[in-house]
């Protein structure tokens, strides 16, 4: 019998127990993370071609400096195991930001992010890669978007979830091997 956990679980990809109001960095599994966010779509969905969280991620990861390429992968790493929940929603919803926080304080623990908070720069690449999704994977839209970032000026082709996904897992891997 396992031991007693706040609110209630979710089984994960790999068929582990995840408790989304309770998480402890040992519950943090990558290819969780990587398998989730493959398969959950950028936008609510809304976009011209499925694009996923784990994609953008990657693209997150690549245009940072490499000090703080594991923080841009892992940055959205809460929506592996709460979703992607839009940025004019989640003021809304009672509860879920602090869910995301306790979530993503499990994960910074889990991989030994540093710093524990998300950086500065990973927030303004993350704000400016939108520009650049808004433009390539989004119809036209029916009002500004009022972006606070200027383009990163890269190409966005959507993959597939098992190719975002292998992707996801390969960059972690290459990020993590060089920090051992």
């Amino acid at each position: 019998m396992p031991e007693h956990r706040n609110g209630g679980w979710i089984q994960t990809a790999t068929g582990k127990a995840f408790w989304p109001i309770d998480p402890r960095p040992e519950d943090i599994c990558i290819e969780d993370v990587a398998h989730a966010l493959s398969n959950l779509c950028r936008f609510t969905g809304h976009c011209k071609d499925f694009y996923s969280v784990a994609q953008h991620s990657v693209l997150v990861s690549r245009a940072l400096p490499t000090p703080l390429k594991l923080w841009g992968l892992l940055h959205d790493a809460s929506e592996a195991y709460l979703i992607d929940v839009p940025r004019p929603i989640k003021p809304h919803l009672a509860g879920y930001e602090e869910a995301e926080a306790r979530v993503m304080d499990a994960v910074v623990h889990a991989f030994g992010l540093a710093p524990a908070t998300i950086p500065p720069e990973v927030k303004r690449v993350d704000a400016a890669i939108l520009a650049d999704e808004a433009a390539q994977i989004m119809l036209r839209p029916p009002m500004d978007w009022n972006l606070t970032e200027p383009a990163l000026g890269i190409r966005i082709d959507p993959w597939s979830p098992p190719a975002a996904r292998r992707a996801f897992l390969e960059e972690f891997e290459a990020l993590t091997a060089l920090a051992a």
